[in-house]
């Protein structure tokens, strides 16, 4: 893993790497917002070690009239709290409400995102940052704005990354140098 310290950006996916992911639904409302086990404590420890923590999640349910914007502003609002009271922190969230069919620029593997935290933050460097998620868009996310690509999950297989862990959980520790 790299030497990460306070200069360093890290770019999360949110569904599949902070909450639990519904293969073929959306997260609608808080009642479905369920953390994954250990990322309140993962998020804790990793949030003294990068500078930024943004997330930078695809919400093509919005695109698709299945939920709001003001619905996923709940849902954000309800996961940063929890966040918080953890000891961690999100420092800002980007969506994409885009069709996938749109090939919208926003959209991962588009880097709309990147760009308009960038713009946002601009001490972000991408060449300092490092993308966790857990799909193929992600780590094409990362390829494609000059990040570190870190995938997410048990079965990388084909999937192009810098490095492979099982959960946040474990990314905390590859951070922290604990094998």
């Amino acid at each position: 893993m790299w030497k990460i310290d306070k200069s360093w950006t890290l770019f999360l996916d949110r569904d599949g790497v902070i909450n639990v992911r519904f293969d073929g639904d959306y997260v609608k409302n808080v009642r479905q917002f369920k953390f994954l086990p250990g990322v309140l404590g993962a998020l804790a420890r990793i949030s003294k070690k990068f500078g930024r923590i943004i997330v930078v999640t695809n919400q093509q349910g919005i695109g698709k009239g299945i939920y709001t914007h003001e619905d996923l502003s709940t849902i954000h609002a309800y996961m940063k709290s929890e966040v918080e009271k953890a000891g961690g922190r999100i420092d800002a969230i980007y969506y994409a409400p885009d069709l996938a069919a749109e090939n919208s620029p926003r959209r991962k593997p588009g880097i709309g995102m990147a760009l308009q935290a960038k713009k946002d933050f601009p001490e972000i460097d991408f060449s300092k940052s490092v993308m966790a998620g857990d799909t193929e868009s992600d780590m094409l996310f990362a390829q494609n704005a000059g990040m570190k690509a870190v995938y997410i999950g048990q079965n990388a297989g084909k999937i192009a990354c810098d490095d492979c862990v099982a959960d946040l959980p474990a990314f905390a520790d590859a951070i922290d140098g604990v094998k």
